[in-house]
């Protein structure tokens, strides 16, 4: 590592994460949810099939567009996924 190399920040941190599979009408969710104090109580979603990610909140789940965006998921995929992370988020 060079000395003129600067850092926004190098933290580490423990983590909870929940591995989660499910099968949609045609699509099956493989979903990592971590669970950290970095993002203000929201959670850090990994789709591992498709390899998406995103920072979720309460207001995401419910916010038109973000997860088909976050996800790359059609609207029927993106309503499976939203009622499951009513429950999670």
């Amino acid at each position: 590592m060079s000395e003129d190399q600067f850092f926004l920040y190098d933290d580490q941190e423990d983590t909870s994460t929940r591995f989660v599979s499910f099968m949609g009408e045609s699509h099956r969710y493989d979903l990592a949810i971590m669970t950290t104090d970095r993002y203000y109580g929201k959670k850090f979603v990994i789709d591992l099939q498709g390899s998406h990610y995103a920072i979720i909140g309460q207001d995401d789940v419910e916010e038109p567009g973000y997860l088909e965006h976050a996800f790359n998921l059609t609207e029927v995929e993106t309503e499976e996924l939203r009622e499951f992370l009513r429950q999670v988020v």
